[in-house]
């Protein structure tokens, strides 16, 4: 680091005041003078690697990102010694002020201090910038998979999908904490029905750069277009442990897992997906169910309820709460503690709801469940459900 003036003084401890406060939001370091001819810029974070308070150094390139984390005290220290060394601009945003250190060429250091604006970046994002993002708007595979443009600035029509992103990556955050995995150091996810993987990379990101973990990641897809497209995206971006492959739920062999999701597989699908996340022994299962075909008909035989299941919207919406509550009945028979509950509406459906189970740390008996499920398939009159039959199978 330069030799220390009073603006660079003020600036780091401003900065150290705001990590203190907890009032920090990023800092960003452009202008890069160092030996690394792609480097673009370093995005830091604050974040929590298994409990400890770490710095998160996500570092872009022209065509990959490289994340480093450090004791937030070290992360801090190397901040001092060569921040200003290797950047010439340096612009910390906290959540009451905005502070800018200008540093020439020749090590003179300027600083600028004003009132932090978050008014202009809630009106272009549609998001409370104090609220914590799991997700970065500057991280480049956003911007290769359409979400920012090549400046990162969050594109309109993607705005719902940016929430999604961001909800899905929050569920998932809480998810790890309250599951076996929350001191993993490794992990491996299976994403059924992928798709463009927007929240495959999202999962891929958070789990690798920020919780820092060895994450493998893939991505399962019927369409061999969209399998092309994600792979070169993931490997444009150098995301090491990311892959799609073609594939179907009901077909895919089975494998060692810690975390199965399914979004929109359709009907039955979505009870091959945690039929195999179950017997992978998943640690988190997630699942947006789409569809509930199955069931449906069985409810149109004589019944009590049939003059109120006459009509069609609500025969649908009986099926669905039937089809889900037992999905999670059966994942509670099974050592899960599951939750339903709704989500954030999808781009392209108005399906959102989300089944959430996450493997206890101590098994408890499945009798009382077991019965409970009798007694409602005996009162609807349900035939089959098609995780309970893929269940009893051998």
């Amino acid at each position: 680091m330069t030799t220390g003036t009073s603006d660079g003084d003020k600036f780091f401890k401003r900065l150290a005041d705001s990590l203190d406060q907890h009032g920090f939001v990023k800092l960003v370091l452009a202008k890069y003078r160092g030996p690394e001819p792609d480097l673009q810029r370093a995005t830091v974070r604050r974040i929590q690697v298994r409990d400890a308070d770490t710095l998160s150094f996500v570092y872009t390139h022209r065509t990959r990102d490289v994340t480093k984390n450090m004791p937030l005290a070290d992360g801090l220290q190397s901040l001092r010694e060569r921040a200003t060394e290797l950047f010439g601009h340096l612009h910390l945003m906290t959540r009451h002020e905005d502070v800018q250190l200008m540093v020439s060429k020749k090590g003179q250091q300027t600083l600028r201090v004003a009132a932090a604006d978050h008014e202009a970046d809630d009106a272009a994002a549609g998001h409370d910038r104090e609220k914590h993002r799991f997700v970065d708007l500057t991280r480049p595979f956003l911007a290769d998979l359409g979400v920012t443009t090549a400046q990162h600035q969050l594109v309109p029509a993607m705005a719902r999908k940016w929430k999604q992103i961001n909800k899905f990556v929050e569920v998932l955050d809480s998810a790890l904490k309250a599951s076996p995995l929350r001191d993993a150091k490794a992990v491996r996810v299976l994403d059924f029905g992928a798709g463009k993987g927007y929240l495959t990379f999202a999962m891929h990101d958070y789990l690798h750069g920020t919780r820092g973990m060895d994450a493998q990641v893939t991505g399962v897809e019927l369409r061999e277009d969209m399998v092309r497209l994600c792979n070169a995206a993931a490997q444009r971006n150098g995301m090491a442990g990311l892959a799609f492959r073609h594939g179907d739920v009901r077909t895919h062999a089975r494998e060692p897992v810690d975390v199965m999701i399914a979004l929109h597989a359709c009907d039955i699908a979505t009870d091959y997906a945690i039929d195999m996340g179950i017997r992978a022994g998943a640690a988190i299962i997630m699942c947006s169910p789409c569809c509930h075909k199955q069931i449906r008909p069985q409810l149109l035989s004589p019944h009590p309820l049939r003059p109120i299941l006459q009509h069609g919207i609500h025969l649908g919406q009986e099926a669905e709460m039937l089809t889900d509550g037992l999905r999670a009945l059966l994942l509670d028979s099974q050592g899960y503690d599951t939750q339903v509950f709704e989500f954030v509406a999808l781009e392209h459906t108005s399906k959102n709801k989300m089944i959430l189970a996450v493997k206890r740390g101590q098994p408890k008996p499945a009798d009382e469940v077991l019965a409970q499920i009798r007694e409602i398939k005996a009162f609807y009159g349900i035939r089959e459900h098609c995780l309970e039959t893929l269940l009893a199978a051998a």
